[in-house]
């Protein structure tokens, strides 16, 4: 017994030790919640705001899904059937019912979007458009007669986050038709990836005067590279300006380097302010080389080229084959026309490459082509 007490006694300093540390490890514990209330509070309201925005984007998606089956509805029910006529007559009707109990959102005029969305939306990708799209984004949408067209602009808005007003912007700036005329240039052979870059470049917002010079050209991009980028594509990420390069002791620089994640290539950007000149595909082949020697890293794909030109002839580039070379060039407008000339001169380039295609169908049949959709249009917003 007093062997075991005095056991004791000996290991109570050690008991009174842990308590203590036990003790400060509380203490610890309390202070830091009284410390950290802001924090308690911040967390709290990140909470609340994630819970209140995922209510949101379901009530969201409801409400997309909702309108898709009432077009479907009317659609089946009352305008096909051989009932056109009387659902002309009966539209009117039903829309005055339904605002009278539901408000304006069953107007006449989005019952007939409701139906056009129905009509041009297939089941398989509404999940993914009333998962990321709103009403108003689906309104935008359905000026456009193109479905490959929608296509596009749904993925950019899903991809890129896009709003309302942006998405607007990217239609009235003809985003798909650019893109299309790019693609139209490539053949399949080419290294250079379809859905990379645009023809052409709308550089209205740097603000470039007239006679700017090639380093004028590079400074506005990089004073607005943010807006640069995002005219330029998706997944494009800056690298390099004036990246330098020795060459059998020679020093030569690329005007702009930059990283496209979604193609995992380097992509030099050449920046010139006159004319295309085919010696400007000898001097790309030159960075590209060089790029995929010396800066290529390990799951990269071989680097790829664009040469931006205030005026590019569009046959001259054609006859280089300056796509097998891994190689895209594409014209760049400092300015913005006016919409309708705008408009013109997009469907005029669209036209041009679309009977250059046929032609080369005519003397090669055998070699791949692109095809381009250029009959697109966008509907007046009188026609809706």
């Amino acid at each position: 017994m007093i062997g075991n007490l005095t056991q004791a006694g000996k290991q109570k300093p050690e008991v009174i030790n842990l308590m203590s540390k036990e003790m400060v490890k509380i203490i610890d514990l309390v202070n830091e919640i009284i410390v950290d209330e802001s924090v308690l509070f911040e967390n709290a309201c990140k909470i609340i705001d994630f819970r209140k925005n995922n209510t949101m984007s379901y009530a969201n998606q409801e409400i997309t899904l909702m309108y898709w089956e009432i077009g479907k509805f009317i659609s089946d029910h009352i305008l096909n059937r051989e009932r056109a006529s009387y659902g002309k007559k009966v539209l009117p009707t039903l829309s005055a019912k339904l605002q009278e109990i539901y408000g304006r959102n069953f107007s006449e005029r989005n019952l007939n979007r409701m139906v056009r969305f129905f009509e041009n939306f297939d089941f398989e990708i509404l999940p993914t458009v009333s998962a990321k799209l709103s009403w108003s984004h689906i309104v935008e949408l359905l000026t456009l007669k193109s479905q490959k067209a929608r296509l596009y602009y749904i993925n950019e808005v899903v991809e890129r986050g896009f709003g309302v007003r942006e998405l607007r912007n990217q239609i009235s700036r003809k985003s798909f038709e650019r893109r299309e005329i790019a693609n139209a240039e490539i053949s399949d052979e080419s290294p250079v990836p379809f859905n990379v870059f645009k023809d052409p470049y709308l550089l209205d917002m740097l603000g470039l005067k007239d006679n700017h010079l090639e380093a004028d050209l590079e400074e506005a991009i990089l004073r607005d590279l943010e807006a640069f980028l995002l005219e330029f594509g998706n997944g494009f990420t800056f690298v390099e300006r004036q990246k330098r390069m020795i060459v059998g002791g020679e020093d030569i620089k690329l005007d702009l380097l930059l990283y496209n994640r979604k193609v995992k290539r380097l992509v030099a950007v050449e920046l010139k302010i006159g004319a295309f000149k085919a010696s400007y595909k000898s001097q790309m082949e030159l960075y590209l080389e060089w790029l995929d020697r010396y800066e290529r890293q390990e799951g990269e794909e071989s680097p790829i080229g664009i040469i931006l030109c205030a005026t590019a002839n569009r046959e001259k580039i054609e006859m280089l084959k300056m796509d097998k070379a891994g190689i895209a060039v594409a014209e760049y407008w400092a300015t913005l026309p006016p919409k309708q000339e705008f408009e013109k001169k997009i469907r005029e380039i669209m036209f041009e490459v679309g009977e250059r295609l046929e032609r080369r169908k005519d003397f090669n049949a055998n070699e791949p082509t692109k095809k381009i959709d250029y009959f697109y249009q966008i509907e007046d917003e009188e026609s809706e």
